[in-house]
């Protein structure tokens, strides 16, 4: 961090435009009156809840936390959550996102603070847009959409529920990798039977070890492990962070790759999400997905989440680079 207080004073008053041609900005610790430290001092709050908290630094910019599930760079779904948080922060609180567009441009990393930057596209009467931009290290890492809308009165149908087993029948995902422990190895051991967030129970067991070909659908009831306030809003950032999980995996399943193999380089590229009803995040969900396509290095892999009651909540749909790598160290990056 800067060690020296009026420097750090300086830069925290100037706008961000100024400090991207200084090349300051760069160092965003600087740009936050709390450390990291600080963010994770509040214990009163649950850590998925602690995920969603922003400091607004300057008038529409906010500056976000990093955390590592283990896989050595942040999770997508993660810059997803705070990228729609910050643009929620700039809408009238009776407004929800209905839908959101995303690009992952750059991997990003867990030991830095991210930038949210916020531009306040249309405000209309019945629909209001916002784009964001997400930077680390003074590069975009993430860019995004999202269109909030007032809630009205219309027309109402929806596909039916999968007819699967529910999640009280089932065991979690990491119940299933703990009987494997053995079999798992030990460079990814950690990784793989850390507790996260999020709870999963597949309703389909795949061998992620060493997969047969099947076909492209898979079914999946999660919820998050704490719970979360009566907030409709804060359950859809919670509900986009939540969609990244386990989708992407789907377009890999009719051929036989294992999720963890070296020769694999395997990333989202985009992502889509509509929302059409609120929903609880803390109550489990239902997340139906198939890959109806890959060609060209991409795997197209979309999702519908269902609550219990078999509402459907929301509709998901994302690329996903799949390529075998040419280099033991190519980096992943579209």
């Amino acid at each position: 961090m800067y060690q020296n207080t009026k420097q750090g004073d300086e830069i925290r008053g100037r706008t961000l435009v100024h400090l991207f041609v200084d090349g300051i900005a760069p160092r965003y610790d600087a740009l936050s009156s709390r450390t990291p430290e600080e963010f994770e001092m509040n214990d009163a709050r649950d850590e998925i809840v602690r995920m969603l908290e922003l400091e607004e630094v300057v008038e529409d910019r906010y500056v976000g936390q990093s955390t590592d599930l283990g896989w050595g760079r942040l999770f997508g779904g993660h810059v997803l959550a705070q990228a729609l948080s910050s643009a929620s922060r700039t809408v009238p609180q009776q407004w929800l996102v209905h839908s959101l567009h995303a690009y992952f441009l750059r991997p990003g990393a867990v030991d830095a603070q991210i930038l949210y930057e916020v531009d306040r596209i249309r405000d209309g009467r019945s629909f209001t847009t916002r784009r964001v931009v997400a930077r680390q290290r003074g590069e975009v890492i993430l860019n995004l959409s999202a269109s909030f809308h007032r809630e009205e009165q219309g027309f109402e149908h929806q596909l039916p529920m999968p007819d699967v087993p529910g999640p009280d029948q089932l065991r979690s995902e990491l119940d299933l990798r703990r009987e494997v422990v053995d079999k798992i190895p030990e460079a990814h051991r950690e990784r793989w039977l850390r507790e996260r967030p999020i709870e999963t129970r597949p309703v389909e067991t795949i061998n992620f070890l060493e997969p047969e070909v099947r076909d492209p659908v898979r079914h999946l009831w999660f919820r998050t492990r704490d719970s979360v306030p009566d907030d409709p809003a804060r359950h859809r950032w919670l509900l986009a962070y939540a969609s990244d999980f386990a989708l992407l995996g789907t377009a890999l399943l009719p051929h036989r790759v294992p999720f963890m193999g070296h020769g694999m380089l395997v990333t989202s590229l985009d992502h889509a999400m509509w929302f059409h009803r609120n929903c609880r995040v803390d109550d489990w969900l239902l997340y139906a997905m198939d890959s109806p396509s890959a060609s060209n290095a991409v795997g197209f892999n979309r999702g519908s989440i269902f609550n219990r009651d078999g509402i459907m909540v929301a509709s998901v749909a994302q690329e996903a680079l799949i390529r075998r790598r040419t280099k033991p160290q190519e980096e992943i990056t579209s």
